[in-house]
């Protein structure tokens, strides 16, 4: 064999190589293209707070549907009672800075991140010194509602939406839990239907029986409209703040709905489904796992 096909066969060679690598390459793009984002919203997650049905629910189920292939992001808020030495968060320079006006008012986004390392799995945390820099969550230390849950809530929600902007990551699916999060459904399918990060999410609002004493204000409905929300969208809470009122308004603008507790209100289920709204009643401990990750895939699939 002469040194010219000696040429020619290393060229060859080289090229089938090349070949291989590109088409590995595009192949494992297209699989990472082709995964399904899953956003978790969510007031509570342990081990950051006491263990509650949702805090429970929301540090097992991100981990468990990313075991089974999906990718998913976690956003809570950042609550004064979250020891940060302990639990090591840290604040994201990159992501804070931002001020989000609330009912007039300038309040500043800060974002920190914590990891939970058995789990492998991050969690963002939404922080304002106005509205988190507290010694509890929701009530105040005589068992009373914060006057300000409203303003926290449309806080919480419109930082979890520009932080996950500013990640660049497109979801497929947000999931939200608590009504804290009662306000991202609309700001999803209303403010942002044509935003290249949410235009295409599909969201689910999980149910729980942690509701409110303490109805929002008259100016609720007011004070949550963002650009392209009419007055008429938010009907469900214009004359009720009631916890029942601010979950309809999530059901209105959420593509499936949850039943996470047993002993939610089954009014509020029947709403769902006379809304034609996909629904998943209540899944117990041992199972909701695969029933909420089949539940996705028929969101998804719709």
């Amino acid at each position: 064999m002469d040194l010219w096909e000696i040429s020619c066969l290393l060229t060859i060679f080289f090229l089938y190589l090349c070949i291989l690598f590109f088409s590995r390459s595009i192949t494992n793009s297209f699989l990472m293209d082709n995964v399904i984002k899953v956003l978790y919203v969510t007031q509570e997650i342990c081990p950051y707070l006491p263990e509650s049905e949702i805090a429970d629910i929301c540090r097992k189920l991100p981990q468990a549907i990313q075991e089974k292939g999906k990718e998913i992001r976690t956003f809570m808020p950042k609550f004064g009672c979250i020891n940060e030495r302990r639990n090591q968060l840290h604040e994201v320079i990159r992501l804070s800075g931002m001020n989000l006006i609330i009912d007039d008012t300038d309040h500043q986004l800060i974002i920190k991140v914590a990891s939970i390392q058995a789990a492998r799995m991050q969690v963002y945390f939404i922080d304002n010194d106005d509205y988190f820099n507290r010694k509890s969550t929701t009530q105040d230390e005589n068992g009373e509602d914060f006057d300000d849950n409203e303003d926290r809530a449309i806080f919480f929600a419109r930082g979890v939406i520009e932080t996950v902007k500013k990640l660049r990551w497109t979801p497929d699916i947000v999931h939200c839990h608590g009504w804290m999060t009662a306000l991202m459904p609309i700001y999803i399918k209303k403010a942002l239907h044509d935003d290249p990060f949410f235009s295409k999410a599909k969201v689910i609002y999980s149910i729980y029986d942690n509701g409110f004493s303490k109805h929002f204000s008259p100016q609720f409905a007011q004070k949550s409209i963002l650009e392209g929300i009419e007055k008429t969208d938010l009907k469900s809470v214009q004359n009720d703040g009631s916890f029942d009122a601010v979950t309809r308004l999530a059901i209105d603008f959420s593509d499936g709905v949850i039943a996470a507790s047993e002993n939610v209100n089954t009014e509020l289920l029947e709403y769902a489904k006379k809304s034609q709204k996909m629904t998943l009643p209540y899944q117990s401990p041992e199972n909701y796992v695969n029933s909420y990750n089949e539940f996705y895939d028929q969101i998804v699939g719709q």
